[in-house]
């Protein structure tokens, strides 16, 4: 082979400024000429690095559908790999969330009586938080806890998410009920009073036990109250729904306090 590449315009296709025709000539040329890739490799210092970033780009797993529209939506990038990795927030367990629920509109229908919906209803948003953090019951624990996120803002950022998706799903559950008007509603506040009550017990009690012991208070308290009379159970009766409010607003208060202790609990868990 008499011909070479010149050695500036090796120089410029490093540099990624060589334009056709050269640059066809010389990506022809460069595949069967050692001597001319020899010193590619010596006048363009940025070769290596770019090898690697296509390493990187190529290695780098793909977003998903869930992942790419919080992306778009402006979410950060690190923020929305931990949000796509929430275990609750996949396919399995909302389609779970939706036969639950439709079960239950069913038989509201059926009993003609809201109560079962609205016993049901709290606990799903109880259940959501509790299964979406913890190193019992998330595969992607560890990858969470080194991530570069404090532990109370990454259970804030799963909480919120989990929260918006499941109350979403039951608002529209509770369309579906349109004949007993604001009593369709009564599940919201106890709903959120024991889901902030299992959060700030979790620190104390883990991320298991923390909402099971919140869920088994709540069901206990509704067969009390269900054999005490026949009038509206008293979770959902005037004062009751102030009660709600009242513990939620504690337990918030005690959550805030309370922040810094996820990061020790999940260090030790490591």
């Amino acid at each position: 082979m008499t011909w070479h590449v010149a050695e500036e315009d090796l120089r410029a296709y490093a540099q990624g400024e060589l334009t056709p025709p050269l640059l066809w000539s010389a990506d022809t040329h460069l595949v069967s000429c050692a001597r001319c890739r020899e010193v590619l490799a010596s006048v363009g210092p940025s070769v290596d690095a770019g090898w690697e970033r296509l390493d990187a780009e190529l290695d780098a797993p793909k977003r998903g559908l869930f992942e790419g529209l919080l992306v778009r939506l402006g979410v950060a990038d690190h923020t929305a790999r931990l949000l796509a990795a929430t275990p609750v927030l996949r396919r399995s367990w909302l389609a779970a969330v939706v036969f639950v629920l439709v079960t239950t509109v069913v038989a509201v229908y059926s009993a003609d009586s809201p109560t079962l919906f609205l016993a049901l209803a709290p606990l799903l948003p109880l259940a959501g938080v509790a299964l979406a953090y913890g190193p019992a019951l998330d595969p992607t624990y560890e990858m969470a806890v080194v991530s570069p996120v404090h532990g109370f803002r990454l259970l804030m950022i799963r909480t919120v998410a989990v929260l918006t998706t499941v109350l979403g799903l039951n608002g529209l559950a509770t369309l579906a009920l349109p004949a007993y008007g604001l009593r369709a509603l009564a599940w919201l506040l106890p709903a959120l009073a024991l889901t902030a009550t299992g959060l700030a017990l979790t620190p104390r009690l883990g991320p298991a036990l923390a909402p099971s012991l919140v869920g088994g208070v709540w069901v206990a308290l509704l067969i009390v109250a269900d054999a005490s009379g026949d009038g509206p159970l008293v979770p959902f009766t005037a004062a009751g729904q102030g009660a709600a409010a009242a513990v939620a607003a504690l337990a918030v208060g005690l959550l805030y306090l309370a922040r810094d202790r996820f990061d020790v609990s999940h260090r030790s868990a490591v």
